[in-house]
């Protein structure tokens, strides 16, 4: 963001950019993250707008991320998904990272759901499981609100006691179990990446009680807790990151597993928002 425009204008500016496509006010924002891109198949579409002509939007950069934002119904109740995500590897500002979940709120959603591939750290747990995020970690070395705070957007200071909306949480335990969908459910730490870690860097983050590591969620979770909305995260383990039994990792493996456990994440994430009140 260049811009010369203060956040709030430069967020003002891009929901009227959208307005010039649709009327479209959702109720959930969707954050498709690595090889998940093909849930937007189940909305129906009112609008589509792509990343390069939004205003303030970065550019995805990921091969398997799209780059479009979506508008439309899912799960019965109107949404808005970004169909492909920023990371802070890609050399984007935490705040360029979670401009989308800004506009996402000003256009009316209060509710957002997260999902993102992950490497597994917990040893019972197995490639292609998901996992309902407790808590997540920050280890990224930065943060989303450092600068000024416009109290328009949030509190300068906002508790992240309870990051992952228990209620969601119970709700998606209670969607997984009538749908017999295995849901593991852990710790979240988010690293900087884009290297994958080493041995020792394994050992360290599932010693300080993280069970899942990825490299993206935990910027977009801090501004929608920052922004008011509930939020639920849900991760696809793609490959098993246990320190003592560790392979080499193979990107086009890890995106496969993802798009394997597609099809669960989305019958659980469609039938969650139609029981959604």
């Amino acid at each position: 963001m260049t811009s010369t425009e203060t956040l709030p204008q430069q967020i003002d500016t891009a929901v009227r950019t959208i307005r010039a496509h649709t009327d479209h006010v959702p109720d959930v924002g969707v954050i498709l993250g690595t090889g998940l891109g093909a849930l937007a198949e189940q909305m129906t579409m009112t609008a589509e707008v792509s990343y390069d002509d939004m205003p303030g939007f970065p550019i995805s950069t990921v091969e398997s991320h799209h780059g479009r934002l979506l508008l439309g119904s899912l799960g019965g109740k109107k949404a808005i998904a970004m169909q492909g995500r920023f990371h802070r590897y890609e050399g984007y500002t935490m705040q360029e990272v979670t401009f989308p979940v800004r506009v996402m709120h000003a256009l009316g959603a209060r509710t957002l759901v997260v999902s993102n591939a992950c490497g597994g750290m917990h040893p019972l747990w197995s490639p292609g499981d998901l996992v309902l995020l407790a808590d997540h970690i920050n280890l990224l070395g930065d943060n989303p609100l450092v600068g000024p705070n416009y109290d328009t957007l949030g509190p300068r200071f906002p508790d992240m006691s309870a990051p992952y909306d228990p209620a969601l949480r119970e709700l998606a335990r209670t969607v997984a179990r009538d749908l017999k969908i295995t849901l593991r459910e852990g710790v979240y730490v988010a690293v900087v990446g884009p290297n994958l870690e080493t041995r020792a860097e394994y050992r360290f983050l599932r010693s300080i009680g993280a069970d899942v590591v990825g490299m993206s969620t935990v910027p977009e979770v801090i501004v929608a807790i920052h922004a008011g909305m509930r939020v639920l995260g849900v991760s696809i383990i793609t490959d098993q990151c246990l320190a003592d039994a560790l392979e080499a990792a193979d990107i086009p493996t890890i995106i496969a597993t993802a798009r394997s456990a597609e099809p669960d994440l989305t019958r659980l994430i469609t039938t969650l928002l139609e029981r959604l009140h």
